[in-house]
């Protein structure tokens, strides 16, 4: 089901500094783009626990060969930082994920420039997207909210130049933690209802969590718990990789199946495509209904996939 030319020729450029004081560990980013194009559209990514600007190629690659420049950043959980479960910086480290992604997009002009394509992207167009832990920190930037221990929600760590996104795989409510998540991850309490940005939620049909005694519908509560315009991406058979989106042959992949991974990178870029005005043809031959984030509920096949919309 591509939709771009696969042949389309890739450059990345790293390490890019980001600016953030009291960090205490350098901010850097990684940045591909194709290398033809002009306008091209800004994905700023988030990646998973432990990852880093390294991870995710299958997914930025082929975002890239559509027409997208795309930025990681490598939070502070990466494994290069070795900051685990116990160390004393990890109650905070949701904070620092959040704030990176706020230093990027602030200056998003500065690090394009410094990749060599300030003339070529459009910085009016940006996009956060993530997977998993990615997922929550990029969904604070489009409006969704962390409660705290009285169900009382947090800060509002929305970004004003940030005007769509698409969450993998995020956690949904925090009422059905493991007494793992409960005690080691107590910001994993999304507030959906003020996720007013239009967004595309991607969940796996067998996405079974250790984190939340719930089933795989956990992971679509972002689109259920939210205000449209939203839509739904439920790839029946994918797991939590969703077939090998961080890397091919990783460690932690359970489900691999490059389709996939391809059906899952293809569908995110439809959509945003036609959220930016881009054009809607490959996000409405998708089932998704249109430039308006709705979905027609199109089905590919016993065990495909599905999309909804609202």
């Amino acid at each position: 089901m591509p939709f771009h030319a696969l042949g389309e020729q890739i450059v990345s450029v790293k390490p890019i500094p980001v600016s953030s004081p009291g960090r205490g560990v350098d901010l850097q980013v990684r940045v591909t783009a194709p290398r033809s194009g002009t306008s091209l559209p800004v994905i700023v990514f988030s990646h998973g626990n432990a990852w880093s600007l390294d991870g995710y190629q299958p997914l930025v690659d082929r975002w890239a060969a559509a027409g997208f420049v795309v930025v990681q950043p490598t939070h502070l959980d990466s494994r290069r930082n070795a900051i685990g479960w116990e160390d004393p910086r990890f109650a905070t480290v949701w904070r620092v994920r959040i704030a990176d992604l706020h230093a990027v997009v602030d200056q998003i002009g500065e690090v394009l420039s410094l990749a060599g394509l300030e003339t070529r992207a459009d910085s009016g167009r940006i996009a956060v997207v993530g997977h998993s832990w990615g997922a929550q920190t990029a969904g604070a930037l489009l409006g969704a909210r962390v409660l705290d221990a009285e169900g009382a929600p947090g800060e509002d760590f929305s970004h004003p130049k940030v005007s769509a996104g698409a969450l993998i795989a995020a956690a949904g409510a925090g009422d059905t933690l493991t007494p793992f998540a409960a005690e080691h991850l107590p910001f994993m309490r999304p507030d959906f209802s003020t996720m007013t940005a239009p967004a595309l939620v991607v969940a796996g049909g067998k996405d079974q969590s250790q984190l939340s005694t719930r089933g795989p519908e956990w992971f679509t509560d972002a689109y259920h718990l939210s205000p449209s315009p939203k839509s739904l991406l439920t790839i029946a058979e994918a797991e939590h990789t969703m077939g090998g989106i961080a890397g091919e042959r990783v460690a932690e992949t359970t489900d691999e199946d490059p389709e996939r991974v391809a059906l899952l990178a293809d569908a995110v870029a439809a959509y945003l495509r036609a959220t930016f005005g881009l054009g809607d043809a490959e996000w409405a031959a998708l089932g998704g209904g249109g430039s308006d984030g709705g979905g027609g509920g199109a089905e590919q096949g016993e065990g495909g996939w599905s999309i909804t919309g609202k």
